[in-house]
């Protein structure tokens, strides 16, 4: 994580609902995050052609296909919400794509299985991060996602990836090391991870738009790890927005989803 003196707040990173458990110790889900609603997996999934993944949620578009937007929850969530919200604020011409991660042992909650993109070892900024699975999840799953789109006749650069806290650290890191162009990125609630490795490992996408969200009253991932994220990146990323929203916690509003839809328009007009 971003090398600083600043500690996490000592929770799990993920939102939502707080469930108590045996062991002793906190689980934080991103379930209903969304303003209490979500639509069935069943309405959802009816909505997908050829899914290539397990509960992968997509929202079609109703004209001329030509753009995707790709969006990854966080910690213990799926791609249900996240489908649902994206449905709100859809496109005629973009398609919108919601996967879920496969459940996994998650160190920092007791080794607990749960929806997770990659381990979480620890709530220390500078602690030890889970460097192999991050870079395995953004070869065999981001980078397989925007491909996939390419054999469907988007190009990479009509693409733009996106994501809610721990899926927001995914999108981050993709973006800014993948070799195909892409459109843009978005992170919301979130944090650049392994940010050590950069501006060196920084690849095609420096000088993409990449919108970064941040509520101030976010208790698991503190503003100021946001505002750490912006500085770093911002001394070789030079098209970052960032928006700070006032008494907003570790979730999202109607008002960020509509700077969402903006900042998607102007990448995928």
């Amino acid at each position: 994580m971003l090398s600083s003196t600043i500690p996490l707040p000592k929770r799990s990173i993920a939102a939502g609902v707080i469930s108590s458990c045996a062991a002793a110790f906190l689980l934080v889900y991103q379930t209903s995050w969304w303003m209490g609603t979500s639509l069935s997996s069943t309405r959802k999934m009816a909505t997908a052609t050829r899914p290539r993944r397990p509960n992968t949620y997509i929202t079609n578009p109703t004209g001329k296909h030509t753009g995707t937007v790709i969006f990854f929850h966080g910690l213990g969530d799926t791609g249900a919400g996240w489908s649902a919200a994206m449905e709100e604020i859809r496109e005629p011409h973009i398609k919108y794509i919601c996967p879920t991660a496969l459940p996994m042992p998650v160190t920092l909650n007791g080794g607990m299985r749960m929806p997770s993109w990659f381990d979480l070892f620890n709530l220390q900024i500078g602690g030890k991060e889970d460097t192999e699975g991050i870079k395995k999840v953004v070869k065999e799953i981001v980078s397989e996602m925007v491909a996939e789109e390419e054999a469907d006749g988007i190009p990479s650069n009509r693409v733009l990836i996106g994501g809610f806290s721990q899926g927001g650290a995914l999108a981050l890191y993709a973006a800014l090391t993948l070799q195909r162009p892409l459109a843009g990125a978005m992170a919301l609630s979130s944090w650049l991870p392994l940010a050590g490795d950069f501006p060196k490992v920084a690849s095609a996408n420096k000088d993409i738009p990449i919108l970064l969200c941040h509520g101030d009253s976010d208790s698991l991932v503190s503003p100021d790890i946001g505002r750490l994220t912006k500085e770093k990146m911002g001394a070789f990323v030079p098209n970052i927005t960032a928006k700070i929203y006032r008494g907003l916690g570790h979730s999202s509003s109607p008002e960020e989803m509509r700077d969402v839809k903006a900042f998607i328009a102007t990448c995928l007009p």
